[in-house]
């Protein structure tokens, strides 16, 4: 043990200035990224769970075993009592420029839910958020779009089922209604958790780490999903998906789809989808939600691409020696999904991923609070910056063990 502790405290320079790529710093309770395996919740595949009812897997992540029968109503019943907001959050967004982008609004109404909710006490509030997240989302789609005023909750209905039923989507049949909510049950499953380290997840935890509330926590992790690098990357890929449809005007083939692949990296042109910090085999979530997608959506025109893609892009994207990882991550097919079902407007889709994404946040924040360390929870978060005039903009340093 001493000596596993002496080689995770070896840095080199090297490992300065990398947004501490691979540098152990805790421990995750909820969730891993295996580089060849994928990832797992509390040790199960992510891919096995994906239909399962999303009340049971955010059961898993906070308890870390699945309910039993009674387990299960009782979980239910904890959520549904959490699940009313306050109506001066809904006013408070009604206030908000609409131009503002979604996740700007998912910022503002966890904080302002934080004014109104916080009781200083994180196990409760994570229930607190886990509970009131879906009905916060719905109330921005349909106050930000013009929809009408916010939809109540429905006694009876399940977690993603409610949420399709407080988004009431105009126009949406019987039928799309059925496949949004199937949709959104898996979307949401495969989204929760990722390991302790992700951007929005580690930001959380920080903040908490000062003893912010678990409101502007969770506030500050959505402001880190909200860039392109992070959870923005679903709509950007849709918006590739359906630009490589618009360029293969109609000819939806494999031949076609990898013309036009090598014309965009001869162009020097980034290829959206494909490649992961930490995988280096395909991602199981795109694995899980591609076949959703041929049973929801099967001849779709963005799904079709979708599945082109993946078919051709890995092969091309090999032939690079620099490029680790040449396969399709989760944001290769969720975007081109939500807009087959339904939901059309791809500036939500980020919102949505942070819907999933706090229940994992939030549980990871419940163990470091209130867990860790016998229960101590982990100290405020204050990482050592090496002082340099100039860093490494004239040119790396020379490595060196920093002790």
């Amino acid at each position: 043990m001493e000596q596993q502790k002496r080689v995770l405290m070896e840095l080199t320079t090297d490992q300065l200035e990398t947004g501490l790529r691979g540098v152990p710093v805790g421990y995750c309770t909820t969730s891993s990224v295996d580089p060849v395996k994928g990832l797992f919740y509390v040790g199960q595949p992510v891919e096995d769970l994906a239909e399962r009812d999303p009340e049971d897997v955010i059961h898993l992540l906070l308890n870390k075993c699945w309910p039993d029968a009674a387990q299960k109503a009782a979980f239910a019943r904890t959520l549904a009592e959490h699940q009313a907001v306050d109506p001066a959050v809904f006013a408070s967004m009604k206030a908000l420029p609409r131009a503002g982008h979604p996740m700007k609004w998912l910022i503002h109404a966890l904080n302002v839910l934080g004014m109104v909710s916080s009781s200083g006490d994180y196990r409760r509030d994570c229930i607190d958020v886990i509970a009131k997240i879906p009905v916060l989302v719905a109330a921005i789609f349909r106050i930000r779009e013009g929809w009408g005023e916010p939809i109540a909750p429905k006694a009876g209905l399940n977690y993603m089922e409610n949420f399709v039923h407080m988004l009431g989507v105009p126009g949406l049949s019987a039928e799309q209604a059925t496949k949004l909510t199937h949709l959104m049950r898996v979307f949401d499953v495969v989204h929760m958790d990722h390991g302790g380290g992700n951007l929005s997840t580690f930001v959380g935890k920080a903040v908490a780490s000062g003893h912010a509330d678990m409101y502007e926590s969770l506030a500050s992790a959505m402001a880190a999903l909200a860039g392109p690098l992070h959870g923005k990357a679903n709509q950007e890929c849709l918006e590739f998906v359906q630009e490589c449809v618009h360029k293969v005007a109609g000819k939806l083939d494999a031949e076609s789809v990898r013309a036009l692949i090598n014309q965009k990296l001869a162009n020097k042109e980034l290829i959206f989808g494909f490649g992961h910090a930490v995988l280096r085999v395909e991602d199981p979530r795109a694995r899980a939600l591609r076949k959703l997608g041929e049973e929801l959506c099967p001849h779709d025109a963005n799904f079709t691409m979708v599945k082109l893609l993946s078919e051709v892009v890995p092969a091309i994207l090999k032939a690079n020696p620099k490029i680790s990882d040449p396969f399709p991550n989760v944001d290769s097919a969720s975007g081109s999904l939500l807009m087959a079902c339904g939901l059309t407007k791809p500036e939500y889709y980020t919102v949505l991923f942070g819907l999933s994404r706090v229940v994992g946040i939030a549980a990871q924040i419940v163990y470091e609070r209130c867990e860790a360390r016998h229960g101590k929870g982990t100290p405020i978060i204050r990482p050592k910056y090496l002082f340099s005039p100039e860093g490494t903009a004239k040119g790396e340093p020379e490595a060196r063990s920093t002790g």
